[in-house]
């Protein structure tokens, strides 16, 4: 129920105001106009009308400013996020939106001044660090819009700039060049055999670098040759912070003989809780780079020193993601298997990553495809029955 009344302004004047409660029960007013119709016609759109339709919007919810929703915004976000999710969104914040946005009245935000910011960012800046900008400040707003502090996002409708995409560069190892790997990196100064099993487990199993590095003894099951993924540990700020592994996909994978071998003696002396595999002081992994550059002398890249190979052709820890995916296709492996192994949030996102690998295994179904017709062929002008075996096609690694 909404009232008008009359009040003098300091100078004298007349004027009407409206008095009414929000949905949440608190008592406010509009006040300034001229004509007493004028207000009842406001209260009528504003107050009964939209409470009756639920499109009720706070009159003075536009004056709130961005850094004050921002705030809020982001404390609702931070149990759901990861670590490196919220580093990374509050890092986007300070350096592309805080100077810009924070004191601004969000009722007083156009779409035409977000255009002309994503614009002009997107002339200094990647396509990636403008879309992870504006996602901020429509994710503000967004919550402004359900909140009914203003009555439309001015975010929507944006042109945005695209992600190119772009080749990435792999490496896939065939299975003799993994183990050959593997088997240099026995002879490191330290804790060798660790980081022989690990290079089997990434190249056979295809765990991410996280993942491994906060496996646990008690996730290893070498008689069933089984291992349970349900943690992992992301590097932030140069500190190591443990959490779920990517996209929540918890999983359990089986492994090849080799790797459960690998494994064995190391399992012997750990004990429950303890991580599979650490550095010499018993801290979690650093992540390692293939990189040839001058210094860097970590046990990764000078065991792929040792072996001489192309330093075009050196693996980082991800490359051997991929090889793994690469040897379980070729081996026979579907799209819904690999996407179990690898965890993946779908098997649309497996097929979006290693089309390529698909497509080689196409090639190998349609030679199966003419081995079955010639089979078919020459039986029929022989006469004979000789059975409906196909030759399975050669393994390609």
């Amino acid at each position: 129920m909404a009232n008008v009344t009359r009040y003098k302004t300091s100078k004298g004047e007349t004027r009407y105001r409206v008095r009414y409660r929000k949905p949440d029960g608190t008592q406010t007013d509009k006040r300034g106009f001229h004509r007493k119709i004028d207000a009842e016609n406001w209260a009528a759109e504003h107050v009964t009308i939209a409470k009756a339709t639920n499109s009720y919007i706070d009159p003075q919810g536009g004056s709130r400013r961005f850094g004050e929703l921002y705030k809020q915004w982001i404390a609702i976000k931070k149990p759901f996020w990861k670590p490196s999710q919220l580093e990374s969104t509050e890092a986007s914040y300070r350096t592309h939106v805080q100077a810009k946005w924070e004191n601004r009245r969000i009722g007083e935000i156009s779409q035409a001044e977000l255009q002309e910011w994503v614009s002009d960012l997107t002339s200094r800046r990647s396509a990636s660090v403008v879309l992870r900008a504006k996602g901020i400040v429509n994710g503000v707003l967004k919550r402004a819009v359900k909140d009914r502090l203003i009555a439309e996002n001015p975010c929507e409708g944006l042109e945005l700039p695209r992600k190119p995409k772009r080749k990435e560069r792999r490496v896939y190892l065939t299975i003799p060049q993994l183990v050959a790997f593997a088997d240099e990196c026995l002879n490191a100064i330290y804790i060798g055999d660790e980081r022989r099993a690990l290079v089997l487990l990434l190249g056979f199993c295809g765990l991410r670098w996280g993942e491994a590095s906060d496996l646990r003894k008690e996730d290893v099951d070498v008689g069933e040759r089984s291992l349970r993924i349900r943690s992992s540990i992301v590097w932030i700020k140069g500190k190591p912070v443990e959490g779920t592994p990517k996209s929540y996909e918890m999983r359990t994978l089986y492994m090849p003989l080799i790797v459960a071998e690998a494994l064995a003696p190391i399992l012997k002396r750990k004990k429950r809780g303890e991580r599979v595999f650490s550095d010499p002081s018993g801290h979690p992994l650093h992540p390692q780079s293939a990189s040839a550059v001058r210094g860097n002398r970590t046990w990764w890249p000078s065991a792929l020193k040792r072996l001489g190979w192309d330093t075009d052709d050196w693996p980082s820890p991800h490359d051997l993601r991929h090889t793994a995916a690469s040897i379980a296709v070729h081996a026979g492996a579907n799209v819904k298997g690999l996407q179990r192994m690898l965890g993946h949030a779908s098997a649309s996102m497996t097929l979006d990553v290693y089309a390529d690998l698909f497509d080689s295994d196409l090639l190998d179904v349609t030679r199966m495809v003419d081995a079955a017709v010639q089979l078919e062929t020459s039986e029929k002008e022989c006469g004979q029955d000789v059975g409906k075996n196909v030759p399975e096609p050669a393994v390609m690694v």
